[in-house]
């Protein structure tokens, strides 16, 4: 194990010393005082382990193929965004727009996030165990959202494939997203994804899904086509 001290560094420094231990074959390193530093760790495209023994600012572990990130602390907005593989875990909260984009992996917040979370998803896992914000899930292609508390508003606004989870109150659903039945195998997957970051399941989940009125146009319904847009 390697540690990096962000003492009195910026970003790139920081990100240079974590990019050359990675090339040097390094497989655990922990980053010491990041003092919620911008873009740090972006791009990573090993399976290495990084630990932040702090918080984290914006767009932490972006676009990363591979590593297993754990910020012990919060983190701001963007965190994991377009991560392609891989595991990052948050202690504490999230910003707006956390595991934006993402292609595969996990993201898991203890606690709550910001607006926007899981945006445009288009495969992988993000778990939040607290609450998540406004518009959680708009315009999602693919994956899937468990949120154990409660949702704000606008969930899975113009959803088109994937699934959420809600284990609290649903504020209000966005357009298209309707409430769906859970399956058997929904909940055995809720049991086994939840147990694998030592979180319960004992939630009364509700499951949102695309209704399938925003997949082709039909301008007898504009007015549901003008408010998603």
């Amino acid at each position: 194990m390697r540690e990096v001290d962000c003492t009195g560094k910026t970003s790139r420094e920081i990100n240079q010393e974590i990019r050359q231990l990675v090339s040097d074959g390094e497989q655990e390193i922990v980053v010491l005082r990041p003092q919620a530093r911008h873009n740090l760790a972006v791009a990573i495209l090993q399976p290495v382990k990084l630990v932040f023994e702090g918080s984290v600012g914006y767009y932490c572990a972006g676009m990363v193929d591979g590593p297993s990130v754990e910020i012990r602390g919060s983190a701001g907005w963007g965190v994991a965004e377009g991560m392609m593989s891989g595991t990052v875990i948050v202690t504490q909260n999230a910003g707006n727009s956390a595991a934006a984009s993402i292609r595969g992996g996990t993201v898991v917040v203890r606690g709550s996030v910001g607006a926007r979370a899981g945006i445009a998803m288009k495969g992988g896992t993000l778990i939040i165990q607290g609450n998540c914000g406004y518009m959680t899930g708009f315009m999602m292609q693919k994956g899937t959202i468990i949120v154990c508390g409660d949702a704000e508003e606008a969930l899975g606004d113009s959803i088109y494939e994937g699934r959420i989870f809600v284990g609290g109150n649903i504020a209000e659903l966005g357009n298209d997203a309707v409430i769906q039945e859970l399956t058997p195998e929904d909940h055995n997957f809720l049991a086994s994804t939840l147990a694998r970051y030592g979180i319960t399941s004992a939630y009364p989940f509700k499951k949102i899904v695309a209704g399938g009125r925003l997949w082709r146009f039909d301008k007898k319904e504009f007015e549901t086509w003008r408010e998603a847009l």
